[in-house]
């Protein structure tokens, strides 16, 4: 399977909060669901589309019980094309903490990670795709383990929040393999992991 992520950020790559207003009110962050709403009916098919190619879905445990929550658990949302992928696909989270998830056909992987998720991608079939779960995509950046990554950028500066990418850290470049923006000013980036940057030198 290839492992592929899909992202909402915004200009300044907060991803915290796209599309719940509140959840995270108690933290002091109170600029969530700056994404809802925002993208044109192209942008909502692209990412329902996204969702039904998907083999199986890999999840951190933060990210996951959201989705279980939502996707999982409300009629009108598991109806919706992505709420049915996510129904009709195996689910994986990695955690070291839950124990028994209530959302039908998951697996927790637990101990050697890179190894387990390797074992997945070995595996024939599609993708195994990663929603939200910001802290589990950068390790897979770090792991070598990503084979494409697509940014939904959101045409908002948040000015606050948890960030995609962390102020320091490892560096990647990106071959760019698809790029398109729509009516309403979201662009939509899909990337290949290609090494090392190249820098400039004296």
């Amino acid at each position: 399977m290839k492992l592929t992520t899909m992202t909402q950020i915004s200009v300044d790559g907060v991803m915290q909060n796209n599309g719940a207003p509140t959840d995270d009110h108690p933290t002091g962050f109170e600029r969530g669901g700056w994404a809802l709403g925002k993208g044109d009916d192209g942008t909502r098919a692209f990412i329902a589309q996204t969702y039904q190619r998907a083999e199986a879905f890999l999840f951190g445990r933060r990210t996951y019980e959201l989705f279980a929550g939502f996707w999982g658990s409300i009629d009108q949302m598991r109806a919706h094309p992505i709420g049915v992928a996510l129904d009709e696909a195996h689910k994986y989270v990695a955690s070291t903490t839950l124990t028994a998830p209530d959302w039908e056909d998951t697996t927790v992987l637990r101990g050697d990670l890179a190894a387990a998720i390797s074992d997945l991608k070995a595996k024939p079939g599609g993708e195994l795709q990663v929603h939200g779960s910001g802290a589990l995509i950068r390790w897979l950046l770090e792991n070598d383990l990503v084979d494409e990554m697509t940014l939904i950028v959101i045409p908002v500066i948040v000015g606050q929040g948890a960030r995609l990418f962390p102020e320091s850290g490892p560096d990647l470049a990106l071959e760019l393999v698809e790029s398109r923006v729509d009516s309403k000013g979201v662009t939509i980036q899909v990337y290949r992991p290609a090494g090392h940057p190249q820098y400039a030198t004296a």
